[in-house]
Formats: structure tokens, sequence, C-alpha cells
């Protein structure tokens, strides 16, 4: 094994873990299915537009987020977004920490929806 492999092979073991969708794609695995569905932006942003049938849990509330993603299913998929994409990213290396394996990111966040 190199020592860039050695140094870079976590990453990969992440990357598997998380796929980032255009929007098309991520649109047509959302829409009018039941999925876990989560808007990491803030309460406030959540107010003023989300997509369809998501649940808003803030990224920046460290306790709540943690909370709530333990209620979910470790087992299913999750898509997430945010804003612009960059806040979706932190959380989903944050599920991967949690023991989620496969989370789905909307590319470009909530500003390339529909």
């Amino acid at each position: 094994m190199s020592f860039l492999s050695a140094l870079f092979g976590a990453k990969n073991e992440t990357s598997d873990k998380i796929a980032i969708l255009d929007r098309d794609t991520y649109a047509e695995a959302v829409t009018g299915k039941k999925v876990q569905l989560v808007d990491v932006r803030t309460a406030n942003e959540f107010r003023g537009g989300h997509i369809k049938n998501a649940i808003n849990i803030d990224f920046f509330n460290a306790g709540n987020f943690a909370k709530a993603f333990e209620k979910m299913d470790k087992s299913k998929p999750v898509y997430l977004y945010c804003r612009s994409g960059a806040r979706s990213q932190k959380a989903a290396r944050r599920l991967v920490d949690m023991g989620f394996s496969k989370i789905y990111d909307l590319k470009g966040g909530f500003m390339r929806w529909p």
C-alpha cells in the first residue's frame, strides 16, 4: 500500500457511502416516494420553502441533529439537501460517522431545485 492510498483510504470509504445526485436524478428518487428526505437548513430557511415531504433537521443544532437522526433507519438511504450543497456534505459525513451507509446529496442544494 502506498503512502498516498494509506493517507487517503478513509476518504474512499466515505465517498462509497455518499453520492451527489444531479437535480433530475434526485427529483426522480424522492418525488412521490416514501424516503428519508431531510432538509438540513435552519427552520427559518425551511419555512421559506422546501421540497415536498422533507423533514427539517437543522445541521447547526448539533444536539437535536444527532437525536433526530438516531430515530431514523440507518439501513435505508437518506436524501439530504441544504441551500447550496455545502452543509449537506458536512451533514452526510456526520451521518457516515453515525453508521448510515447510503446518503444521497442534492448537487447545488435547494437553489437548484425546480
